[in-house]
């Protein structure tokens, strides 16, 4: 194998990709690394002002849409920015977090996160499906890669009932859309990210962008969290011609927590 065919295995340059949750903590990192790897980023998030400075901040042509990707209003919003133009990567990120303790009351918070977690990647799935479509050809699927967790593999620490489940349902819901998307040309994959420097960790385990990680999450790779190189990486490689004839996995990329420790 050549260096020239390695490089080309993976050239992602020239497409276009959605991202959620854009910009901060792994869907930030993703756009990042999807930008330096020439793809056209669109960057969604609720803010106006966090979606204007990560454009600035990815450059060239890098686009944002500030959208609520829980409400139909949001994914309309998406839809009208996008317009006729065709999408080759769509990265449903956009997750949250809430306690939902054993001795708690009340469905709120559970509902909350189920809507976000889970509700969200499959609703704007298929609100972007004529764009999906118009971005995908038999040798080169458009891709969906929706952002799960390792929490959809194993039971941790955490009370995190509705988190868990969502995520779960993440892993489940990629396998379905990969089984009737792929007669339209899209492949749908997931990615169960371990330990990255993010908002939720900060608030759930205090555990800041340069904090080392709690020796319970602590990996057979290392005591670190999850870097750029590591999620754009398998963003990468699903969304390139390496990746052309995957779909309906779940990538664990967590340094090995959940899969050999």
């Amino acid at each position: 194998m050549t260096a020239a065919y390695a490089a080309g295995l993976f050239d992602v340059s020239g497409k276009r990709a959605l991202v959620t949750g854009a910009t901060s903590g792994i869907g930030r990192m993703i756009a990042r690394g999807l930008a330096q790897a020439g793809v056209e980023v669109w960057a969604v998030a609720r803010k106006p002002d966090d979606v204007e400075r990560i454009v600035a901040e990815l450059g060239g042509s890098a686009q944002g849409v500030a959208a609520d990707v829980a409400t139909d209003e949001g994914l309309a919003a998406i839809a009208a920015a996008l317009g006729d133009r065709p999408l080759h990567i769509l990265v449903n990120n956009a997750g949250t977090d809430r306690p939902t303790p054993l001795d708690g009351e009340g469905r709120e918070d559970f509902e909350a996160v189920l809507s976000l977690n889970l509700g969200a990647p499959f609703l704007l799935t298929r609100k972007l499906l004529p764009q999906l479509e118009r971005g995908a050809a038999p040798d080169d699927p458009a891709r969906v890669i929706n952002i799960a967790s390792i929490a959809a593999l194993h039971p941790g620490p955490l009370e995190n009932f509705a988190y868990a489940s969502g995520k779960t349902g993440v892993a489940m819901l990629s396998r379905h859309l990969g089984r009737h998307l792929a007669q339209r040309n899209i492949s749908c994959n997931a990615i169960a990210p371990g330990l990255f420097p993010s908002r939720l960790t900060e608030r759930f385990l205090g555990m800041g962008p340069d904090d080392e990680p709690p020796k319970a999450f602590v990996s057979p790779l290392g005591a670190r969290a999850g870097t750029m190189d590591d999620i754009a990486g398998a963003v990468i490689y699903l969304s390139s011609r390496a990746g052309a004839w995957v779909t309906g996995v779940l990538l664990p990329v967590s340094g090995g927590v959940s899969t050999v420790s």
